[in-house]
């Protein structure tokens, strides 16, 4: 059964979860970030797995407009749907759902919170100063949960 990891990241959490997550799922695995690649085959694959991460309240444009272009195919593949953002509970659960559609929500056999970072060496002086406002965080941090990114891929493994 082969795998794509589709994912958007900014500032490189999203990618290091993607990352993660392929050592995870093994062997007939690939990644594809939709920072470098724009025409991915997705008819190649069983299974697809899409991930991306929230800034200012919503998911990477790039995730966004790849999923508005395949939903008809992705609709009827063994999908797999994962956020990376800084908060837990009921508001990762809100951004979770308002990142991705109801109809891929619902078809998906594993959904994934994976926790975030603010990486300030990463980040332009606008954007540090909004964390800094916004979430109260002087410093880079990470809360990037592993332990989340094995369960997925369990849940995601044949």
């Amino acid at each position: 059964m082969n795998t794509a990891i589709i994912y958007g990241t900014k500032h490189g959490s999203t990618h290091k979860c993607a990352n993660t997550l392929a050592n995870e799922m093994g062997i007939n695995t690939r990644l594809f970030s939709l920072e470098t690649e724009n025409d991915i085959n997705i008819s190649e694959y069983d299974t697809i797995i899409i991930g991306g991460s929230i800034h200012a309240g919503l998911i990477n444009k790039k995730v966004k407009k790849f999923i508005d272009k395949n939903i008809n195919i992705l609709s009827e593949k063994k999908i797999g749907l994962f956020l990376c953002c800084m908060y837990e509970g009921d508001k990762a659960l809100e951004q979770f759902q308002n990142a991705f559609p109801e109809v891929l929500r619902n078809t998906a056999v594993a959904h994934g919170l994976f926790g975030g970072e603010f990486d300030f060496e990463k980040m332009n002086f606008l954007e540090k100063a909004i964390v800094k406002k916004v979430a109260n965080v002087e410093k880079s941090v990470s809360n990037i949960n592993y332990d989340n990114i094995k369960a997925f891929a369990k849940k995601m493994s044949p």
